[in-house]
C-alpha cells in the first residue's frame, strides 16, 4: 500500500488520539498517510484519489460515512469500533488495531464485497433526473422515505420495474441492501440476508389498515417510491437526513455500480456468529465470540445515530 487514509469520529476523543497514533505507526511503512474528521467531507474527498485503504475509527455510523465518501474510488475500508455495536467494523479498540498492523501492512487479509444502493430523484416518473446523476447518491445500509410530521402517515405508491406493487399508507418505506437488512429493516420485521447477497429488501414502516409483508427483490430491480402529492416526506440515506421531497418528485432506488470493499482478517468471526451474538440468540462462550461484543445492543439500527 502506498496511500492510506484515516477517518475518525470528531466527537470521540479516543478516536482522534488513535488516529494520530496510527498515523505515526503507519507512516513508518507507507509513503503517504492522511487523516480527516468523519464529517469533513471536502477534506476527505480531496485526499481520496489514489488511496488504497480508508481506516474508519468510531462506530458503524462512521463506517457508513466512509463507505459513501470513497465513491467512486476503489478504496478498501477497515473499521475500528469505539462505539456501541461495531457490526460493520473489523477491529475493536486501539490495542487490537496496533497488534494487527503487521498483518495489515504485510497483506495478510481478505476482501469482502458489499452491494450498495444508488438513489435518484426524478421530476415525475418519466421526468429528468434532479438528484443522483453525477455524483451518485449512495447508501450502504438503506434508503428511507419517511413522514415529516409526527402522528401522520404518508401515502407511498411503490413501483417495481415500472409496475405498481402497492399503495402503502404508513410511516414510511425502507429499501435496504443485504448489509442494511440487519439494521432498521430488521428492527421492524424484515428478513436478514447474507451480507454478500445482491438482493434488495423492501419493508413498509408501520403500515396502516392491513398487514404488508416485507419483500426480497432481485438485485436487478428498479424501485420507484411515489409520494402522494398531498403529503410531505423526507429521505434519509443510512440514517442521515438527505433531502425533503418536492411536489411530484420520485425517488428511484437500484443497486449501485459501486461496490463497498471491506478488509477482513482471516480469523475474524463469521457473519452468522456475529449476528447470533448481537441478536442474543446465544451466549458468547469463548474469546472469539468476545470480539463481537455480546454486551452490545440488540441490532445495528442505522437510524439511531453513531453506533
Amino acid at each position: 500500500m502506498k496511500k492510506i487514509g484515516i477517518l475518525y469520529h470528531s466527537k470521540m476523543a479516543a478516536a482522534g488520539e488513535l488516529a494520530q497514533t496510527l498515523r505515526s505507526a503507519i507512516a513508518r511503512e507507507v509513503p503517504e498517510v492522511w487523516t480527516s474528521e468523519a464529517w469533513d467531507d471536502a477534506n476527505a474527498k480531496q485526499h481520496m484519489p489514489g488511496s488504497d485503504l480508508l481506516i474508519s475509527i468510531g462506530g458503524d455510523g462512521t463506517v457508513l460515512r466512509a463507505a459513501r465518501l470513497v465513491v467512486p474510488h476503489d478504496v478498501l475500508l477497515l473499521g475500528i469500533n469505539l462505539g456501541r455495536l461495531g457490526f460493520l467494523t473489523e477491529l475493536r479498540n486501539g490495542e487490537n488495531t496496533i497488534r494487527r498492523l503487521p498483518d495489515l501492512l504485510a497483506g495478510r487479509w481478505r476482501v469482502e464485497e458489499r452491494a450498495m444502493l444508488h438513489v435518484q430523484v426524478l421530476a415525475g416518473r418519466d421526468g429528468p433526473v434532479l438528484k443522483g446523476a453525477q455524483p451518485y447518491l449512495h447508501a450502504l445500509n438503506d434508503v428511507l422515505m419517511g413522514r415529516q410530521a409526527l402522528g401522520r402517515t404518508i401515502l407511498v405508491s411503490v413501483y417495481i420495474d415500472g409496475r405498481l406493487l402497492a399503495d402503502y399508507r404508513a410511516d414510511g418505506v425502507i429499501v435496504a441492501s443485504a448489509t442494511g437488512s440487519t439494521a432498521y429493516a430488521q428492527a421492524i420485521g424484515g428478513p436478514i440476508l447474507y451480507p454478500n447477497a445482491k438482493d434488495i429488501v423492501l419493508v413498509p414502516v408501520a403500515p396502516h389498515l392491513g398487514q404488508a409483508n416485507p419483500l426480497v427483490l432481485p438485485g436487478s430491480s428498479i424501485i420507484d417510491l411515489v409520494l402522494d402529492p398531498d403529503h410531505a416526506a423526507s429521505v434519509s440515506l443510512d440514517g442521515e437526513p438527505a433531502f425533503d421531497l418536492g411536489a411530484g418528485e420520485i425517488v428511484r432506488v437500484s443497486l449501485s455500480p459501486h461496490i463497498a470493499r471491506f478488509l477482513r482478517f482471516s480469523d475474524s468471526p463469521g457473519f452468522y456468529e456475529r449476528v447470533a451474538v448481537r441478536l442474543r440468540w446465544r451466549r458468547a462462550v469463548d474469546a472469539e465470540d468476545a470480539t463481537v461484543q455480546p454486551e452490545a445492543d440488540v441490532i445495528e439500527a442505522s437510524h439511531s445515530g453513531e453506533q
